[in-house]
């Protein structure tokens, strides 16, 4: 009661108060943005009482720690910089309520911003609109067309009695990472918001047992999407999509390294027994999970010589504050193998600086090459943690394509 008194004097007495507010203790929060399509809601956990206030972002199974967390001033921010992305809010209402603005960096300088809420104490993630479920009528896999996308896509969905659901769609360049929400009254309801993807989907079950609904990105994209239940569902192989062209010695490839120094792909530090370039951006969440993977990768092979190198393609085009984006990305990562600023993230301009391969389908694209130079794989996109299986079997892979170049004998 006594801190209660004390916040909301701070807050109505005084503008100029700079103390920190907000709750004591770790506490769960119910948060959501404004998206175009509605309420786009996400969990979030504070603790803001010790030394150093943290907080996390929370979506079905995963919690994501947020790098940057400042208490000061009657004002939380939430820094997620390895995205280029924050949550700026104020206290309200005895610091029961959180109110502000989310806001990420986008191409060529322009930013997203979406309206931030945040209410204390645990909540369904969305609110009820009838009965629940039955489970039945959505768990298990569905094969799935967006209506702006020529490849198909695959659902996979796990329902639970409660009315609640979790999971994630599985496409040519990545997965959509971990997807929450709910069933009920024939309604399907998924979001997450991890600090780069603000996703929010809404469909209906229709009669014939299809699902029919609509699909939000941040502020601007939308597009419609349907399913129908198909155990075999599949997308295409990623390692078919991407093809490796060459015709141009990797000597007369060059990029600046982080400190502005031209280096080309022929470089001797970049040599190995086993070669790994992965063609990448800093604010992509596939790239991330690729990410944590390649470092792991690194850290287990780099003494069999295994050289990895990663080539960002950023957003803004302007270097100096490119290569500090990257600079973030490898210290939130730890990565500790080199990066080049390659060029920015649009796709066709990204295809004309790698001219490698025949086009930039995804970020990621992973390229293997062995001692010879000898291409031995080129993987679109990455399917990460959320996956589930697909996840296991593309890490099993990739080591599997480690071994062989690093074993000569082993791939004969």
């Amino acid at each position: 009661m006594v801190l209660r008194i004390l916040i909301a004097a701070c807050l109505t007495l005084t503008a100029a108060c700079t103390a920190d507010v907000g709750p004591s203790g770790p506490d769960l929060w119910h948060a959501w943005l404004d998206s175009p399509g509605g309420d786009l809601p996400f969990g979030l956990e504070l603790a803001l009482d010790g030394e150093k206030p943290r907080a996390w972002l929370l979506n079905g199974p995963e919690r994501i720690e947020v790098p940057r967390v400042e208490n000061d001033g009657g004002v939380l921010t939430l820094g997620i910089d390895f995205y280029g992305s924050r949550v700026e809010a104020r206290w309200v209402d005895d610091a029961y309520r959180l109110e502000g603005n989310w806001t990420r960096k986008g191409l060529a300088g322009r930013e997203t911003t979406l309206a931030f809420h945040a209410t204390r104490g645990a909540r369904r993630r969305f609110e009820r609109g009838g009965p629940a479920g039955p489970a039945s009528e959505i768990d298990g896999r569905w094969s799935v067309e967006f209506a702006d996308d020529d490849l198909p896509a695959v659902g996979e969905f796990e329902a639970r009695d409660d009315g609640s659901v979790s999971g994630t769609f599985l496409t040519a360049t990545g997965d959509y990472r971990f997807l929450a929400g709910t069933y009920d009254a024939r309604r399907l309801r998924l979001s997450v918001f991890d600090g780069a993807h603000a996703f929010l989907f809404d469909a209906r079950l229709r009669d014939d047992g299809t699902l029919a609904g609509d699909f939000w990105s941040r502020d601007t994209w939308h597009e419609t999407w349907t399913a129908t239940r198909d155990d075999r569902a599949a997308v295409p192989d990623p390692f078919g999509e991407t093809l490796w062209v060459g015709g141009i010695d990797l000597s007369e490839i060059a990029y600046p390294d982080l400190d502005g120094r031209p280096r080309t792909l022929a470089d001797p530090e970049f040599a190995g027994s086993a070669r790994v370039i992965e063609v990448f951006g800093s604010w992509c969440p596939n790239c991330n999970d690729a990410t944590e993977l390649l470092v792991e990768l690194d850290e287990r092979y780099r003494s069999r010589g295994l050289r990895i190198l990663g080539l960002a393609f950023e957003m803004t085009g302007d270097f100096e504050r490119d290569a500090e984006q990257v600079r973030t990305y490898a210290r939130h990562h730890g990565i500790e193998y080199p990066l080049l600023v390659a060029g920015t993230a649009d796709k066709a301009e990204a295809s004309a600086a790698f001219p490698l391969i025949d086009r930039v389908r995804a970020f990621p694209t992973t390229i293997f090459l062995d001692a010879t130079g000898r291409v031995r794989a080129v993987h679109s996109g990455f399917s990460g943690p959320a996956a589930g299986a697909a996840h296991e079997a593309l890490r099993g892979r990739f080591e599997s394509l480690i071994e062989e170049m690093l074993d000569p004998a082993q791939g004969s």
